[in-house]
């Protein structure tokens, strides 16, 4: 028989049942954390520039097109789903000067709080300590935009793979959740959030969770009445974005176009991963191999049951074990990572690894010792290179980009900074000795977009381009509306206020994310006011893009703007001769 529950004397208030766990800070912390990215976005933060900070212009680039009304994928080809544009579009309009790399980067804590918070709220009601080891890595890990990977050895911050990452920190959410919450409802509401954000982040992700929530399912640990409620939001939210857009069927052939641009070569991409990431693959590995030998005999015992029974709650017992758990975990993980450039890799398995430590056998010291070793690693080396980018900037000056708007709030080292300055001016004077390695299909250097010589010159060369567009207005009594670049980026529109064509493909990486323009492409090209060619340096993937959208050139008479860039300016407009 229950006990009834205790009423509080008369006239003394009852404790609110939140008033513990607000005691115990996680709720207090969150909220602190959040004003202070919120501080963080309203001021004119400045950030170290660092590898591959272009593609930071890509959220530039949909987020304004999602502003001008464009709908990502409907309007614009793009290499990932529509939520990141929506969500940094979003930003745009409620921030003034928001750094866009912190931007990209803490936007996400809109998504993954929603069905974190509750699971957090719950587990510190008994295990404070637990609540605060699953809360701590996720704050972190969202707060600090860099990668596992490391491709400068200056202090800096990465510019580049933020939707990997967006897609690591929601896939820790979701296996939390899947491995520490049973309440029927938080569970339907955390799978169908998570899996609609994947979804609409990154198809691979989303790829990666169906396996890890398909494995929850076999496990017992999400009853089938919740696993038809969460697919059933799932499939209303597409349904409902299709009617009203036409976005799902848009995406879905967007993706089939990047499988077609990179089809082959699995199995060679899978061994890259896998050694690329070794720090956690192989200690994950010794973690799996030591997990089957200290409970072999209750791994044996369940399977055992499992081949003789042939039941579901047989399957369920033989499922839900550490060992399973985390070869899927490593599996999905290997996958995922072969599709990507850079991210915060597997740290999706933080929640596991609790678990194990959390259970009867996390005391034994090599287990201790593994989990440790497949976590701190990287923890620890993105703690310091976070604390050398931060305190760096102590001797860092501001690059000189006034007409960037807030791309351009980056700072450097003096002498990179004057030496990025120097790169513009050869690179302008010697256009010819650039050309001969691109008339090769070769870059000046192997890794020439990943340094930041090459980053800080492009920021610089952007800068001049948007003196250079205006100046050429002001001169011919003309304005270009439509404005396009044979580039990887195209940070025009936003910075001059104006529009980018439709149906152009962002993040233009010929290579793998470009496909080939049919009739509606091509007539978007041709009604561009303004075609931005760069030729410093020129290089074999903006050779390609001029060939790729030579048909859409026609029409448009090449004119020079700076020693830097070439316009292709739209010859219906009418100049002053």
């Amino acid at each position: 028989m229950s006990t009834p529950p205790i009423s509080a004397p008369p006239g003394v208030a009852r404790p609110s049942r939140f008033e513990p766990l607000v005691r115990r800070g996680h709720l207090p912390l969150v909220f602190l954390v959040l004003a202070l990215c919120g501080l963080g976005l309203w001021l004119r933060l400045s950030v170290p520039l660092g590898p591959f900070y272009w593609d930071t212009v890509l959220y530039l680039d949909g987020g304004n097109r999602v502003l001008s009304g464009q709908i990502p994928s409907v309007d614009f080809f793009a290499p990932v789903g529509a939520l990141g544009y929506w969500l940094f579009a979003a930003g745009l309009a409620l921030f003034p000067t928001p750094q866009p790399l912190l931007l990209a980067h803490w936007m996400m804590f809109a998504v993954t709080l929603p069905p974190f918070l509750p699971l957090v709220l719950r587990v510190a009601r008994d295990r404070s300590g637990m609540a605060w080891a699953l809360l701590l890595p996720l704050l972190f890990f969202q707060l600090v935009p860099l990668n596992v990977e490391q491709f400068s050895t200056f202090p800096s911050f990465d510019g580049y793979g933020m939707y990997n990452r967006q897609v690591a920190q929601v896939l820790y959410v979701l296996v939390a959740t899947l491995l520490f919450e049973r309440r029927a409802g938080l569970l339907l509401f955390a799978i169908a959030w998570c899996c609609t954000t994947l979804f609409l982040l990154k198809i691979t992700g989303f790829i990666v969770a169906g396996l890890v929530c398909l494995l929850a399912f076999a496990a017992g640990r999400v009853a089938l009445r919740v696993a038809l409620g969460a697919l059933g939001a799932f499939l209303a939210t597409l349904g409902a974005l299709e009617l009203g857009f036409g976005l799902v069927s848009h995406y879905i052939a967007d993706i089939l176009a990047l499988v077609r641009l990179n089809e082959g070569g699995i199995a060679g991409r899978l061994v890259q991963a896998a050694s690329i990431h070794f720090g956690f693959v192989g200690s994950g590995a010794l973690l799996f191999l030591a997990l089957l030998a200290i409970g072999w005999r209750s791994v044996r015992a369940r399977f055992a049951a499992l081949a003789e029974r042939r039941d579901l709650t047989s399957l369920n017992a033989a499922l839900d074990q550490d060992v399973v758990w985390l070869a899927v975990l490593l599996a999905g993980g290997i996958f995922f990572e072969s599709q990507n450039t850079g991210d915060q890799a597997f740290i999706f398995l933080w929640p596991l690894l609790l678990r194990i430590l959390s259970g009867p056998e996390g005391r034994r010291l090599p287990l201790f010792v593994l989990a440790g070793a497949v976590a701190l690693p990287p923890t620890v080396n993105i703690a310091h290179r976070t604390a050398r980018a931060v305190i760096g900037q102590v001797n860092y000056v501001a690059l000189p980009l006034p007409d960037l708007k807030i791309l351009g709030q980056v700072n450097q080292r003096p002498e990179l900074v004057e030496r990025a300055q120097t790169n513009l001016e050869i690179l302008g004077e010697h256009e010819e000795t650039y050309t001969l390695f691109a008339d090769r299909g070769l870059l000046p250097f192997y890794s020439l977009y990943a340094d930041i010589d090459f980053q800080a010159t492009w920021l610089l060369g952007t800068n001049q381009a948007v003196r250079a567009i205006r100046a050429f207005e002001a001169q011919n009594g003309v304005r270009f509306e439509t404005i396009m670049t044979l580039n990887f980026t195209n940070p025009y529109p936003y910075l001059l206020d104006r529009q980018a064509p439709r149906h152009i493909a962002i993040g233009a990486d010929p290579s793998r994310a470009v496909p080939a323009p049919d009739a509606e492409t091509i007539a978007a090209v041709r009604e561009a006011d303004l075609i931005l060619y760069p030729t410093c340096p020129v290089t074999p993937a903006n050779m390609r893009l001029r060939t790729i959208y030579e048909a859409g050139l026609v029409g448009h008479h090449p004119v020079q703007l700076s020693p830097c860039w070439t316009g292709y300016v739209r010859d219906a407009l009418s100049l002053r001769r």
